[in-house]
């Protein structure tokens, strides 16, 4: 009887996560949102430096991370990293909300101030660097820019996090690079 109760709360979850996972690339919202820029200095042609991955003898930190192009209304802004070549799909590095509006970048280990962090894929709030093997994956740095700020606690589950972000999304950018062990 547990089994049958855990294998449905997985499926409920996984459908959850593909709900979100369509919803947060676009496939679920009514109109389009504005279209953003995000970039970083610190990646080059498209590639992720090892200092930023789980590379041998690295220290965990984040990239540093910019964008352009929030809607005027924007109330607040959300990142999300993720990796759409994992195996397990969307695997979740990293999401931070309540970014305000009138910042236009997070600083390489940094957070902004007054900004929080949801639960990742592996379960904690902070940037969990991409560990990519011997195949190179694709990993999104994607912005979010939102007409509310998120009524989330900091360590907010992944779900509750993707499902805020989904319904309030105004505007999106995203960037996508490379990294190889």
């Amino acid at each position: 009887m547990n089994s049958a109760r855990g294998l449905a709360r997985r499926i409920v979850v996984a459908a959850a996560a593909m709900c979100c996972a369509l919803a947060l690339a676009g496939c679920a919202s009514v109109s389009a949102p504005v279209v953003m820029t995000v970039n970083s200095g610190a990646f080059v042609r498209d590639t992720m430096p090892a200092r930023f991955t789980c590379a041998v003898g690295s220290k965990v930190v984040n990239p540093p991370v910019g964008w352009a192009g929030a809607p005027a209304d924007t109330k607040s802004l959300a990142l999300v990293v993720d990796d759409s070549d994992a195996p397990i799909t969307p695997y979740v590095y990293w999401i931070v909300f309540n970014i305000s509006p009138a910042s236009s970048y997070i600083l390489e280990g940094q957070l902004p101030p007054g900004a929080r962090q949801a639960l990742n894929s592996v379960g904690t709030a902070s940037y969990d660097p991409p560990c990519p093997g011997a195949h190179s994956h694709e990993y999104r740095f994607t912005v979010y820019a939102l007409n509310s700020m998120l009524r989330l606690r900091n360590g907010a589950s992944l779900e509750s996090a993707w499902m805020a972000i989904a319904a309030a999304t105004i505007g999106r950018g995203r960037l996508a690079v490379w990294a190889t062990s």
